[in-house]
């Protein structure tokens, strides 16, 4: 167990950096100091008080990243309540499933979502709550939710009679071993379950970054990826939360152009990402710089070569605001070309490796440490791993992994939970790898996406999408078998086609170059039989891994 109260640490947080930003809309004229989100967390606790929640009710949470958003889901979990956060990427009925499964008596929603919602198929709700205003707009007969609303004020001002000051941050008295979330997440291989996670599991991962000396009171972060999805919310989250950080919430998609933007105006100290993210600003920075006739001249002389990688990394550092100590990238496997390349500079990133289960981190490795093709050592302290294979060091097989992170459960899926886990208690990842003697992991792929070829071999297809990706004009491709071969699904870059005069009809002609190129980088027992055009985008998930289950 976490010696540390994960509770307790939002308490002292709250009064220590009381005078400090805490949480902003960017672009947005919308502030919350650490001080006035504590007011507002206890003005959440006076309402649900006056509306009977009890320690261990389920509230609901859907909406994009917004103050309001942050301000709800630390008033739940202080409070001793469970919180249900929810990707607003769900469609209405799965929304809808997902309040009756958690059980949730309460729901938080923005307006978008709320008008697509049917209250009639969420009989338990007992109240609905816009996020942009507060606003009741649904109380169960009742209930006396509006007439609470009404008198708020009054209400919190006969509790606090005397203002409310740093001595009045008293959260709930609860063990770690309590529930405080339940996440239900998109996944690639088809819709997840219910992710039981216990203050213990979220302490885990606060009480580990602050061994790592990359966060400090007063820093700044730009959260651009949903909260609702573990990655992000521990760490454009809970962990500044309890740092003292002060988190600016983009609340819009993130493409390059508005995300260059917004890194030169945060200038944040510390950045989460996905691959895409710096996959799409490698090929529109970097790749078009490193096409120029001059500059492949000038790499072949090493000592203009080193200079190259200078400017570039310089250039690339100053993008992204120039003073971020790190980049943490997670979420899905990286385009090893891409990976490569910013190793060869020296560009100061690295790749972890968690999952929901685990609240979510399971391994990190800090750039300086970093081991190009790893995902990072196991949390020292905090985490164990195994692999299951009789030579782990060479040999492929599950990863396997225990310790204070590991979820509690499924929710109200007893079955679900006994498979997740081996006879001696280890959950199973279903993540297939090696690990090295310093413990550090290697992903070579899915358990559910390994594919058997008639030999005998274990074909990885996400290594080979990898490579697959690199040759021209792919944008993004998945690898699957179909009727006993291999088959690239491939989504073209429509875009770099046109601006190079290539006719559509000759996009077939490129691609099956292209898999010819291919097939001699890979063993013959990988060989792609076709290349396919998919016309459109791969359908992803909120972390941006595509929905493999869709095409298989």
């Amino acid at each position: 167990m976490i010696k540390e109260n994960f509770i307790k640490l939002y308490e002292d947080s709250f009064k220590e950096n009381w005078a400090l930003p805490a949480l902003s809309d960017y672009g947005e004229n919308k502030t919350l100091s650490f001080g006035e989100l504590a007011r507002e967390v206890a003005r959440f606790h006076v309402l649900f008080d006056e509306c009977r929640i009890q320690p261990g009710d389920k509230i609901a949470l859907i909406g994009k990243d917004c103050v309001n958003w942050c301000v709800v889901y630390m008033a739940v979990v202080t409070y001793g309540a469970v919180i249900v956060p929810i990707l607003q990427d769900f469609n209405p009925n799965d929304v809808q499933h997902i309040v009756n499964h958690s059980e949730s008596v309460m729901l938080f929603s923005s307006d978008k979502v709320l008008r697509s919602l049917k209250r009639e198929k969420m009989p338990q709700i007992r109240s609905i709550f816009s996020l942009s205003n507060f606003e009741c707009v649904y109380q169960k007969e009742g209930e006396k939710v509006e007439e609470t609303l009404r008198s708020w004020d009054d209400l919190f001002a006969k509790r606090y009679p005397e203002g409310f000051s740093k001595k009045d941050i008293r959260y709930a008295d609860q063990g770690n071993d309590k529930v405080v979330l339940i996440n239900y997440t998109s996944g690639t291989t088809g819709f997840s379950k219910g992710v039981m996670l216990t203050g213990n599991n979220l302490a885990g991962n606060v009480t580990y970054a602050k061994t790592l000396d990359l966060l400090f009171s007063g820093d700044r972060e730009l959260c651009f990826l949903p909260l609702a999805h573990a990655y992000s919310c521990a760490f454009n989250l809970l962990v500044p939360m309890a740092f003292g950080v002060h988190v600016y919430l983009l609340g819009k998609l993130p493409s390059p152009k508005i995300l260059l933007k917004a890194f030169e105006e945060v200038r944040p100290n510390l950045i989460l990402t996905v691959p895409l993210i710096l996959e799409k600003i490698y090929k529109n920075m970097i790749a078009p710089q490193l096409s120029k006739r001059t500059v492949k001249l000038a790499m072949n002389i090493p000592l203009v070569r080193n200079q190259v990688y200078t400017m570039i990394r310089s250039k690339l550092v100053e993008a992204l605001g120039g003073q971020f100590r790190e980049i943490i990238v997670g979420g899905a496997a990286m385009n090893q070309e891409v990976a490569d390349f910013l190793y060869k500079i020296n560009f100061p990133f690295t790749i972890g490796y968690g999952m929901t289960e685990c609240a979510p981190l399971i391994s990190y490795d800090n750039h300086e440490e970093y081991v190009l093709t790893s995902c990072g050592q196991i949390l020292k302290g905090i985490m164990r791993v195994r692999i299951d294979s009789d030579d782990p060091y060479n040999k492929v097989g599950e990863i396997q992994v225990s310790g204070e992170n590991v979820m509690k459960g499924y929710y109200k899926n007893e079955e679900a939970t006994r498979n997740a886990f081996t006879e001696d208690g280890w959950l199973k990842t279903g993540d297939l790898g090696t690990i090295d003697k310093d413990n550090r992991i290697y992903i070579r792929g899915r358990n559910k996406t390994m594919i058997l070829s008639s030999n005998g071999q274990n074909i990885y297809p996400e290594e080979i999408e990898s490579k697959l990706n690199n040759f021209p004009f792919v944008l993004e491709s998945i690898v699957v078998e179909r009727n006993g071969k291999l088959v690239g699904l491939v989504y073209p870059d429509y875009e770099a086609i046109g601006s190079v005069g290539i006719s559509s009809d000759n996009i077939e002609d490129v691609m099956e170059q292209n898999r010819k190129d291919l097939n001699k980088l890979l063993a013959p027992y990988e060989a792609v039989s076709s290349l396919v055009i998919h016309p459109k985008e791969f359908e992803k998930t909120p972390k941006r891994s595509i929905k493999r289950y869709l095409y298989s």
